[in-house]
């Protein structure tokens, strides 16, 4: 049985290729700050884009994309910033979008939520 990691893995590998078919330009993956994650940073369409994978084998607790709940979405942002920070891009129009892969099915939704002041 596979642990989180490699179901983890599996699902942004499966997400990479779904994005690259739709034209995003893939700059790194897992990039990691004291805040948390990124799955994916990528550009698309003249937008830096942080995006979070989330997949699901199973609907016992909804589909994938409810899982991206206020405190996961914080945590992007907080990383999101220490990105731009560490990279110097601070002038760069920025999208939040979000991978939800629900057994075969691969959705892509951009502008999933938006920077909260």
């Amino acid at each position: 049985m596979p642990n989180k990691r490699e179901i983890g893995s599996e699902g942004e590998d499966r997400a990479t290729k779904s994005l690259k078919k739709e034209g995003y330009r893939i700059i790194e993956k897992n990039f990691r700050s004291p805040f948390g994650e990124l799955d994916i940073v990528a550009e698309e369409g003249g937008y830096l884009v942080f995006v979070e994978v989330k997949k699901r084998n199973s609907s016992s607790f909804g589909n994938s994309l409810q899982a991206i709940n206020s405190v996961k979405k914080k945590h992007m942002i907080k990383t999101a910033m220490f990105y731009m920070k560490t990279h110097k891009c601070f002038d760069r129009r920025v999208r939040f979008d979000v991978v939800g892969i629900d057994s075969e099915n691969v959705k892509i939704v951009k502008h999933a939520f938006i920077l909260e002041q």
